[in-house]
């Protein structure tokens, strides 16, 4: 019997494929790459057209030798790593260490860990793609490139331990020109006319002003407000068109792995990291009761929304089952890649199982697994589906030269949204209701004006998802590289995240302006784009990997020796608190670590004293009466607590208000929802009470 080696990168994965193959197969895992570049020097030879010395990965040792026995007991070796370039790079290097022979039939690649992708895939096993693994050795070069001699420039002349990255570095100066923008913005006045109608059956209808002398309305200021409504105040108000229609709404497309972060940070919360981390868990497989040890979706690292034949004909006998012929659509649109720079080379994520419901596969999962799992598996049966269709009415109404406007909506049939509704980052929805019944030339009574003053808003800070977003619509990264690119940008302290939203620090705007002035490329969105789209045709077998090295940096090395000669070293000083040393009597500075702020003795190293640094709220502890503080989790979340932890051990996830609830006495906390926007929420679940955040209740 011929005896194979499959060798895949985890435990988890090998342990998922082994249930599908026979005794003739055994199945390793090689714990991701076992090759790497030193960490302990640039490890590339520039003067060897850019040659780069790989060697063994500490500790990989024991394993590697495992590897190599298992595979001289082995007929055959097939290399089983996942199918992108990181992927392809793996197998090349473990090709290396078995002695194998790369332009032999020795990889196999499958989107998903099921059986009949496991035994397709062994039945077809390739030479290693030469062209992927060139291009992952040219964006691993570059990262060490700049990296390796960005990141020493600015330990020596701002702080140690900072980094410098080709991605990293534009995602941070996104932010940094954010915070730009937000702060030269200057808000500028503008009113609104909005009047409360009303027609002879008593029902009422609010119409907004559209136009005047049938140009768009700009009212700057409460006297022009004022002189407008005071102008029609005798003037009639009648209907002069309804125009009524049906409204199509497509579902959303299935997930990409960039839309996948952005809505799991939408509706779950959870950062890019997490969302990365949980799907490659659903992906590798989990055990489900009677069926065992299975892959709960298809490869989680893509940017293309294409999905297979097989599983649009599962998605179509499930939806015409469970919901009726009329929810599934009678034609359906090509899927087009999800942008011009996609490089579809892997479906959309997707469940490999249709009959996998995610309320069968609850008690199975963890509560995070469960929720990532129920999101995918929602989204891709609601990609399926009819668009829902909603009745609208829109209505003009003339009063002298004014034109107001009113339009409403109504679900007719709801297609795609009985499963699944996506979330957007926009503040508002248009939810507005059905208009009553109103026809052309019909007279309105005036019920009442309501002007209202606003004032426009500058642009808003990135949450992950919007970070996510730009990145990829600028072509900047990968779906791979993101989630370790916001890590890094918070671990470096370049950015902070204050209610989900990033802040540019100092330190990120001096280590961003630095790079504008001498490495205008490294920092530039569109250069950085351009070297993705380098490496794509690296991957196509168009350019040579070792030109795109060269001509990079040339430039490179040569704005690396004036940035040296010309930058003066920075005095990046560390913002005191009035927090005094218990030790030495000094004042405690802020200090950035892992996991956000905290107090650090200035007299370091003669004194190592540290502290929690903690952000008072200017609320009383309920259970004590000390103070109550803001704090950090060790997964970044913000969280509230006593400042007499460990004596008290009061904490909430939500933040409380320095007011107290008129009801019952209990201390009020902060809530944010779409429809009802910032509001105060009693903190006592059996009160219930809420109030407007604006209101002054005591």
């Amino acid at each position: 019997m011929t005896k194979s080696l499959v060798i895949v990168e985890s435990p988890a994965k090998a342990k998922t494929i082994e249930r599908f193959l026979g005794r003739s197969y055994t199945v390793k895992a090689s714990m991701g790459h076992v090759r790497d570049l030193p960490k302990s020097q640039l490890g590339v030879d520039i003067a060897d057209d850019f040659e780069p010395k790989y060697i063994t990965i500490r500790g990989k040792g024991p394993l590697i030798k495992e590897l190599r026995e298992a595979a001289k007991k082995s007929d055959r070796v097939l290399l089983a790593a996942d199918p992108d370039r990181e992927g392809e790079a793996i197998s090349w290097h473990l090709a290396h260490i078995l002695g194998l022979e790369p332009r032999l039939p020795c990889r196999i690649a499958f989107n998903e860990i099921t059986k009949d992708a496991i035994k397709e895939a062994i039945k077809h096993p390739r030479p290693i793609d030469q062209n992927l693994v060139d291009s992952q050795q040219a964006r691993r070069i570059l990262d060490r490139l700049v990296g390796y001699n960005l990141s020493p420039l600015l330990w020596r002349k701002v702080r140690r331990g900072l980094s410098a990255g080709r991605v990293q570095s534009v995602a941070v100066r996104l932010v940094c020109d954010r915070e730009e923008e937000i702060n030269d913005f200057v808000p500028q006045e503008y009113w609104s006319i909005i009047v409360r109608l009303q027609a002879e059956n008593g029902e009422t209808i609010e119409a907004k002003l559209w136009e005047q002398d049938g140009r768009k309305v700009e009212i700057g200021n409460a006297a022009a407000a004022e002189a407008i409504v005071n102008g029609l105040r005798a003037s009639p108000f009648v209907v002069t068109d309804v125009r009524k229609r049906e409204k199509r709404r497509n579902p959303a497309l299935p997930f990409t792995t960039s839309s996948l972060q952005q809505e799991a940070f939408r509706k779950l919360g959870f950062t890019t990291k997490k969302t990365m981390f949980v799907a490659q868990q659903l992906y590798e497989g989990l055990d489900v009761g009677a069926a065992g040890r299975v892959g709960l979706v298809t490869y989680i690292r893509t940017d293309s929304h294409r999905i297979a034949a097989v599983a649009e004909t599962a998605a179509a006998e499930y939806i015409r089952g469970k919901f009726g012929d009329e929810y599934y659509p009678a034609e359906k649109k090509p899927i087009q890649a999800a942008s011009p720079r996609a490089q579809d080379a892997h479906e959309a994520i997707r469940p490999t199982h249709i009959q996998y419901e995610p309320a069968e596969m609850k008690e199975y999962l963890t509560r995070d697994q469960y929720r990532l799992y129920r999101l995918i598996w929602e989204r891709f049966i609601a990609s399926q589906m009819s668009p829902a269709v909603y009745d609208t009415v829109t209505v003009d109404i003339k009063a002298d030269t004014c034109l107001f406007r009113a339009s409403g909506s109504q679900m007719k049939f709801p297609g795609f949204t009985a499963v699944y509704v996506e979330e957007t980052d926009d503040e508002e929805k248009d939810d507005a209701g059905m208009l009553p019944d109103i026809q052309t030339e019909q007279n309105l009574t005036v019920a009442e004006f309501l002007p209202g003053q606003h004032f426009t808003q500058p642009p808003p800070r990135y949450t992950e998802a919007m970070l996510v977003r730009t990145l990829e619509e600028n072509g900047v990264g990968r779906p791979s590289t993101y989630a370790p690119t916001i890590e890094t940008i918070k671990q470096r302290g370049y950015v902070s995240l204050e209610e989900k939203r990033f802040f540019a620090t100092e330190l990120g705007q001096i280590v961003v302006d630095l790079l504008k002035e001498f490495f205008p490329a490294i920092i530039d969105v569109e250069f950085t784009a351009g070297l993705e789209r380098q490496l794509d045709r690296i991957e196509e077998g168009e350019l040579a990997w070792r030109r795109i090295l060269a001509a990079f940096y040339t430039d490179f090395a040569a704005e690396l020796q004036v940035a040296d000669r010309q930058i003066d070293e920075i005095e990046l000083k560390d913002e005191e608190t009035d927090v005094v040393c218990e030790n030495c009597g000094r004042m405690m500075v802020i200090k950035y670590g892992r996991f956000g702020k905290f107090l650090a003795c200035p007299g370091f190293p003669d004194c190592r004293n540290t502290k929690p640094y903690l952000e008072e709220t200017g609320v009383v502890c309920p259970v004590c009466g000390g103070a109550v503080v803001a704090r950090t989790s060790k997964k970044g979340r913000k969280f509230y607590g006593c400042a007499n932890y460990p004596e008290c051990n009061f904490v909430t996830w939500e933040k409380p208000v320095a007011k107290a609830c008129p009801e019952c006495g209990a201390y009020l906390v902060e809530k944010r929802s779409r429809a009802k926007g910032t509001y105060y929420r009693c903190s006592n679940k059996e009160c219930g009470y809420e109030t407007a955040a604006e209101d002054d209740t005591p």
